[in-house]
Formats: C-alpha cells, structure tokens, sequence
C-alpha cells in the first residue's frame, strides 16, 4: 500500500507550481490570478497548521474570561453582546490581552509577513495590556 504525501507537501507543490512555473508564463490578469491562486494555497497551508490550537487556546481564554461553555462561536457571539450591551469594555481583566492574541493569530495565518506582526513576536508574547 502506498502512503500518500502530507497534505502540506501536495499544497506546496501546487503553490510552488503556481508561483514559479505558472505565473511566469502568463500575463496581465492571468498572471495576477495565478500569484493570488499561490497565495490563498499558503493561507490554506497555514489555516490547517496553526489554526487548530490557536482556535482551541481561544476557545479557553474565552471559557474563562466570559464564565460560560460553548462552541467557539457560541463563546464569540457571546462575548460580542457582552461588549455590545457594555458589559465588557477594555478595562475587564483579560479581555484586551484575549483580543491582542486572537489578532496576532490571525495574522498569522493570514499575513506573517505583516511588519507589525513581525515587530511583536521580536518584542515577544506579552500584550499591550496589564493583564498580560
């Protein structure tokens, strides 16, 4: 029986395919569309590595910081009337160093190169907050 290649390896195949073979023979928009096909493979890549523990780490802080139980997105949907109704604002403990990690995860995801992101992880984990 034959194993097939990781999921990893066949998407970075196809993006390579696409950014170095592809796009190089193609013009105006076609090539635009190969380079942006690339991307969203990488994205793609990244979503399946890191999104699942960032998205169980979320689920968690928010448990704890909102005093409830649910899916991430019942916790999420939770939290938003929460600061909607003014029952949380910036001054709650915990939730500004709870939102500065879920933006720096999902740049991660979406865009590692971002100088900003890149700026924070050089500073190291703790948040703009207090409560780090």
């Amino acid at each position: 029986m034959q194993d097939l290649p990781p999921v990893d390896d066949l998407l970075a195949a196809v993006a390579g395919y696409l950014r170095e073979q592809a796009s190089p023979q193609l013009r105006g928009q076609a090539a635009f569309h190969a380079r942006v096909a690339a991307n969203v493979v990488d994205i793609v890549r990244r979503q399946l590595a890191l999104a699942p523990a960032a998205e169980a780490a979320e689920a968690e802080r928010l448990r704890a910081l909102l005093g409830a139980q649910g899916s991430l997105a019942e916790l999420n949907k939770l939290l938003c009337r929460r600061i909607a109704g003014g029952e949380m604002n910036p001054n709650t403990p915990g939730l500004v160093p709870h939102l500065w990690r879920v933006t720096l995860d999902k740049l991660a995801v979406d865009q590692p190169a971002y100088e900003s992101l890149r700026r924070v992880r050089a500073a190291g984990p703790a948040p703009p907050d207090k409560d780090a």
